[in-house]
């Protein structure tokens, strides 16, 4: 009997029609392995912002609650898991390790440095050469021997009942609402398949390699990830998702965003109002970020990725 012939997709083809189906075949498993590599990429580069000991934190966070006993009267301890990088002072609201209610009457319409100067020297007289405490504008830093950072935010309660936190910005008090924050994020981070707070901590990170003038503030760059993936539909992956984060921050950045705690307050009052000059020129650097993004991936390229965090190849 005659075989039935074979060849099956490639009966009947002509020799271009064969050579673009091996272009074809050979760009899908080039971009595939892109895909993959760049997502093991920002897995690692994740994981070495995460790299935390959550028991060593906790103990040591109770240490130093109990240093300040009778300065605090309560606590709202790791929001998110911890500061993106070892810096001295607060990225966002979802990176302090604990947020500090203070219990000094006389800090009231002082200056936020008191605070934090205070609480400063307690904790480095209890600590007795354990760690380095110091401060900046927003929080103190407690640096220990093994490399270990511990982040710590005062607050006062105002007359009204509404938090205050030193203000990133400016030499003054700013009210703020960190369980209605944390309900907003923790809400939108489900409906992102828990994938937006790792994006806004390699947000954070890309941001943090901007000159000190335009980076934006970490509550304002939590907010605007909140706002930027409202509805959001595309692909959850932390490579689609970072991208997109850029794409819509870059808009929505020319307009003072209402805190998404639903406060009248703007968290980016800083910038100054709709289409100010220092909003036209923060979006001019978060669409250069995003086209770098694009470029990067265009190229299939991972070291253009990492040179977007400021990381050599």
């Amino acid at each position: 009997m005659a075989g039935s012939g074979g060849g099956g997709a490639f009966v009947h083809r002509t020799p271009e029609e064969l050579r673009d189906l091996v272009r074809k075949s050979e760009e899908k498993t080039t971009v595939a392995a892109f895909e993959a590599e760049l997502s093991r990429m920002l897995g690692e580069l994740l994981g070495e912002f995460n790299s935390r000991d959550a028991p060593t934190v906790s103990a040591r966070l109770l240490q130093i609650k109990s240093a300040m006993k009778g300065a605090i009267y309560g606590s709202f301890d790791q929001l998110f898991g911890g500061s993106v990088a070892k810096h001295t002072y607060v990225d966002g609201l979802s990176d302090i390790d604990s947020l500090l209610l203070i219990n000094e009457s006389d800090l009231e319409g002082k200056s936020p440095q008191l605070a934090l100067d205070r609480m400063a020297k307690i904790i480095q007289a209890d600590l007795n050469g354990e760690a380095t405490v110091g401060y900046g504008r927003m929080a103190v830093t407690v640096t220990y021997h093994d490399g270990m950072v511990i982040q710590l935010l005062p607050a006062l309660k105002s007359p009204d009942g509404q938090l205050l936190v030193p203000s990133s910005r400016r030499e003054a008090w700013s009210k703020i609402n960190p369980t209605a924050f944390q309900e907003a994020l923790t809400r939108r981070n489900q409906e992102c398949s828990g994938k937006l707070v790792p994006v806004i901590k390699l947000a954070k990170a890309i941001n943090g390699q901007l000159p000190e003038a335009q980076q934006l503030s970490g509550y304002h760059m939590e907010s605007l990830g909140i706002a930027a993936f409202k509805n959001y539909k595309e692909a959850m992956t932390t490579s689609a998702m970072l991208p997109h984060f850029f794409e819509r921050a870059r808009e929505l950045v020319m307009s003072p965003i209402t805190d998404s705690t639903g406060q009248s307050v703007h968290v980016d009052e800083y910038l100054g109002p709709t289409n100010s000059q220092l909003r036209v020129a923060a979006s001019h650097v978060l669409s250069r970020i995003a086209r770098r993004m694009r470029n990067a991936t265009a190229a299939g390229s991972t070291s253009q990725w990492r040179a977007i965090f400021g990381i050599d190849s």
